[in-house]
């Protein structure tokens, strides 16, 4: 049942995306539960015990995920509400936007390309030259393909909409609060950690769509450089998408003015890369999207 639901939300978030119509009226879902997250943390991440509070915010708020997504995929409607919501929770169109918009304004100015990038990642961006801004885009569109896409698909194929909103609120809580910061190093542990567990498939699947849909059969350099990456997730979709793109990923790079020394990935690949290879990135996006569909449409044959 979850495969023949998968099918028409990855199209109608594929045609119609995030329409700006809607989300300027309406709080997103995304946006809810963020609003959720920061309300945990103000209320709960301060004085001691503070890991042990995190691991109680994180089960409650994934529960609540749970019986939510249980109570609309009950509505009887023949399954619906739940294309609906999942498409919304899916977000293959809203990111080649994205990074697409990095391409057209890097070819622009330079400025306008660090602006532009800066909207989807959080490394420094005043420095950059025209390379490191499209690393960053590519990087960001290998790594969201991942979290935004494949990650939520395949948990919703697995255990319907409950899964998937599971699977929203974990991610939305490790982008705010799972950072080795001073605040939130203890409360975040939970909920970075229970990322790294649902990712962890999803990004091999990733690895793998990417690879396979370029006609990348020798997975040796993927394998070789993906656990260079700091996250034990990330690695896998960017270290993929360096070798059908032929470039070099990753690299030295600066997070709120302290430089830090990341290894290449794919160091063999080029390292002038610009708004082309922004470009085709997006159309490694579709590629893959294509294979996962065509994953959702094969289990849903079964």
């Amino acid at each position: 049942m979850s495969a023949a639901l998968l099918v028409p939300a990855l199209l109608l978030d594929a045609a119609l995306g995030e329409p700006d119509w809607l989300w300027k009226r309406w709080p997103h879902p995304a946006v809810l539960m963020g609003r959720v997250v920061g309300w945990c943390d103000a209320r709960l991440n301060h004085g001691r015990a503070r890991r042990a509070k995190g691991v109680l915010a994180m089960a409650l708020m994934g529960c609540g995920a749970l019986i939510l997504g249980a109570l609309i995929a009950a509505v009887p409607d023949f399954g619906v509400l739940e294309v609906i919501v999942a498409a919304i929770l899916l977000a293959q169109r809203s990111l080649v936007d994205h990074v697409r918009a990095v391409g057209d304004a890097l070819r622009l100015s330079l400025g306008d390309g660090r602006l532009t990038v800066g909207w989807i990642v959080g490394r420094d961006t005043a420095a950059m030259d025209e390379p490191a801004v499209a690393r960053a885009a590519i990087e960001s569109a290998a790594e969201n393909l991942s979290d935004g896409i494949v990650a939520p698909a395949l948990w919703f194929l697995v255990f319907g909409l409950p899964g998937l909103m599971l699977y929203k609120i974990t991610n939305t809580a490790d982008s705010m609060i799972g950072h080795r910061t001073p605040r939130h190093e203890e409360f975040g542990w939970a909920a970075a950690r229970l990322d790294d567990v649902l990712n962890w498939i999803p990004a091999r699947v990733t690895a793998a769509l990417i690879a396979l849909s370029h006609g990348v059969t020798e997975p040796r350099r993927i394998l070789r450089d993906a656990p260079l990456h700091r996250s034990p997730n990330a690695g896998w979709p960017e270290a993929a998408m360096a070798v059908v793109l032929g470039v070099a990923l990753s690299g030295p790079r600066s997070y709120h003015g302290r430089r830090q020394e990341f290894p290449w990935v794919n160091p063999e690949g080029r390292r002038d890369a610009g708004p082309a290879d922004v470009d085709a990135a997006c159309g490694a996006l579709w590629r893959a999207w294509a294979g996962l569909l065509l994953l959702a449409v094969a289990v849903a044959l079964v």
